[in-house]
């Protein structure tokens, strides 16, 4: 045990003890308080800018969008923008709360007297070390993030990753899920997507090859396909995602007995299967009613000549 003269040997007084707390320890407090206010700080800042950001857009489609009504692939690019936003907002906050913490935790160690130098050598032996052995995990993160600055997919895209093809469910920094036209769900990381085919930006394409019989009189059939495809730009539901009426290019080819007449249109993104059954399901009650025969049934062999 340590007995009074020891004690007394330490010369532990009320000004040392004072002097000791005014020195390092408060010195650590204040680096800790100011560690925490510039994190609310920096936070509040992104947070802020991240609403801005999004209120700004909201704004710029309702200013655009305010002489005609607001329809689904506004919506859906709108709530992609705010997605994107809030992922990126999300992404610099974190970024922010590392690069605080860890020169507060630096400044904390000298305040206490420990060697940084060697320190700082072994970090940088690791962090070469981990940075060779993580490789393929950072690629995944720096792809996620240049994925989402430059919105090349989102949740809702119909996408060609090479590998797998569906429609994404979820997008993160790493990996992105999506599932196919089975119902398998493909877990795609970032870092292997090496091109992307996005089927759901912009339109999509609709083209439907309509057959019928050699024997008809072509400008007859045209004629009723035509009248028959241009009634659903009218329709309540397939004018709002129709970008235009559809149009028959004309007579696509000619075999043994049959004749096919192509139409061609535009519409929002993911309803061009719909448009192209439903245009299907119009030719042919028209056909139907205009007493229009459709192409002869194969006799078996496949000898057709095709011009």
């Amino acid at each position: 045990m340590i007995d009074m003269s020891q004690l007394l040997a330490l010369d532990l007084t009320w000004e040392s003890t004072l002097d000791w707390l005014l020195g390092a320890p408060l010195k650590i407090v204040v680096t800790l308080v100011v560690a925490v206010v510039a994190r609310w700080l920096a936070h509040r800042a992104i947070t802020k800018a991240v609403e801005a950001s999004i209120s700004r857009s909201e704004a710029s489609r309702e200013k655009r969008d305010h002489k005609r009504a607001q329809g689904k692939p506004a919506l859906v690019a709108s709530e992609r923008y705010r997605q994107r936003t809030l992922t990126m907002g999300s992404l610099l906050r974190s970024i922010a709360t590392i690069a605080i913490a860890t020169v507060t935790a630096l400044t904390v160690m000298a305040l206490l007297g420990i060697p940084l130098a060697p320190l700082l050598a072994s970090a940088g032996v690791g962090g070469v070390a981990l940075g060779f052995g993580a490789q393929a995990l950072v690629r995944d993160y720096l792809s996620g993030i240049f994925m989402i600055l430059e919105d090349q997919y989102g949740v809702g895209d119909f996408i060609d990753t090479g590998e797998a093809v569906g429609t994404v469910e979820e997008v993160t920094l790493r990996v992105t899920r999506l599932r196919d036209l089975d119902g398998v769900v493909w877990y795609v990381r970032n870092g292997e997507i090496i091109r992307i085919g996005n089927r759901s930006q912009g339109w999509s394409t609709v083209m439907v090859d309509l057959p019928f019989s050699y024997q008809e009189d072509v400008d007859r059939v045209i004629g009723i396909i035509t009248d028959a495809v241009s009634r659903m730009k009218d329709d309540e539901h397939w004018g709002e995602v129709l970008r235009e009426t559809p149009s028959v290019l004309g007579v696509e080819t000619i075999t043994a007995g049959t004749v096919t007449v192509r139409v061609f249109a535009t519409s929002t993104p993911n309803e061009n299967w719909g448009i192209q059954r439903e245009i299907r399901r119009r030719v042919k009650e028209a056909f139907d009613r205009e007493g229009i025969a459709g192409p002869p049934l194969p006799l078996g062999g496949n000898g057709q000549h095709q011009i």
